[in-house]
Parts: C-alpha cells; structure tokens; sequence
C-alpha cells in the first residue's frame, strides 16, 4: 500500500492472544500490531487514531513491563459516552489492540464463556482520564490522558485548512495540506512516542 514511508518506523505493539491458540490460527498466539493496523481499521490517518494507538502501547507496558501483554485479558474504560467527540474512534483502536468489546463482542466458548470478550469495553466511566486499562488477572490498572499540543500542527494549516473546508482550495494546496497533516503524526510516533508530555500514564489505584 502506498502509506507514508513512517508508518513503518513507527512503534510497534505485539501481544499474545490465548484465543488464537485454542482455535489454531496462531500456535503461539503472539499478534504484532503496527499503526498501519489502526489506520486500516479507522479508514485514516490522524493525531487521534496516532494518540489511541500511543495510549495503548503505554498503558501495557505499564502494567506487563517486560512481559507479554495478554489480548483478551484486558477492560478498557472510556471516560465520555460513546458517541462524545472522538471517543468512539479511540475506543475502536483499543478494541483492535486489546480485544476489549461492548456488548456487541465475542461472548465467549462453553458455559464458562472462556475468552469472552463482551462487555470489557465500557463508557462514560468514572475515572480521571480520558481512558484507562485494567487487567483482568491481577485487577491492576492504568490512567491514561494525551495533550496533542505537545506537537502542535504546522503553522501553515491556519491558512490552509478553511480553504480545504470551504472547497476553496487547488490542488497545490491539498497536496501540501495532506503533507502537513501526516507531518504532524509522523512526529507524534516517531520524535514522541516516548514523550511523557504527549501520553500522560498514572497507577490507577481504585481499579482492583
């Protein structure tokens, strides 16, 4: 696919999914995830989608650290009801990186409804942070906040982007748009990946 040349240096997130391997479609179940991933998911490319893909990748190496974060093992708590700004869009990165669904996910195999996935995604929670993760094994969990201004869009777009809204614009100018809007992601996932300033990570202590 024709992708800018960064979505391939950008962090990557694997994790080990136990469904995989109950159902032979992985002998070791280990998933590796790149933002090629969410961006096919979403249908684009932008600092939301950037920010989720970052927030997750934070909040499970916070709580695995050097061990292999467990697809499927996992709730993700959304802080704004579902249809709140983007919050659907960061909730659907989550999902794909975490497996965790609403009501409408995998309900699970046998009585024991072994590797459910349903009802791990919730909204309108009540924690102090835009999302947060907690595992399902231990009960341990992670806050997670994001300030897209650490990375400020290029000063260019104040002029460009009414133009592009107003259909305004020539060709030139979507061109460089788009450069400039990709620009802005690329710096996200590449210069702060590891910028404590962009994704904000915090010990949840009330989540066991």
């Amino acid at each position: 696919m024709d992708f800018p040349d960064f979505f391939a240096d950008a962090p990557t997130i694997s994790l080990r999914d136990p469904l995989a391997v109950f159902l032979g479609a992985s002998k070791l179940g280990v998933m590796t995830y790149t933002y090629a991933d969410a961006v096919k998911l979403a249908g684009h490319s932008c600092p939301t989608v950037a920010s989720a893909y970052l927030m997750v990748r934070h909040g499970l190496r916070h709580l695995y650290g050097d061990d292999m974060p467990e697809r499927g093992g996992l709730e993700v708590h959304m802080r704004d009801p579902r249809d709140h700004g983007t919050t659907g869009v960061i909730a659907s990165v989550a999902t794909l990186l975490t497996g965790a669904a609403p009501e409408t996910g995998f309900g699970g195999i046998g009585p024991a409804r072994r590797f459910a996935r349903r009802d791990l995604l919730h909204f309108e929670a009540p924690i102090a942070a835009l999302m947060a993760l907690r595992r399902l094994d231990n009960g341990r969990g992670v806050l997670l906040d994001v300030d897209t201004s650490v990375v400020p869009p290029a000063r260019e777009m104040q002029q460009l982007f009414p133009r592009i809204l107003a259909e305004q614009a020539e060709d030139v100018d979507r061109a460089q748009f788009a450069e400039l809007w990709q620009s802005r992601v690329e710096r996200m996932l590449i210069q702060h990946a590891e910028d404590p300033a962009l994704v904000r990570v915090r010990e949840w202590e009330t989540a066991a």
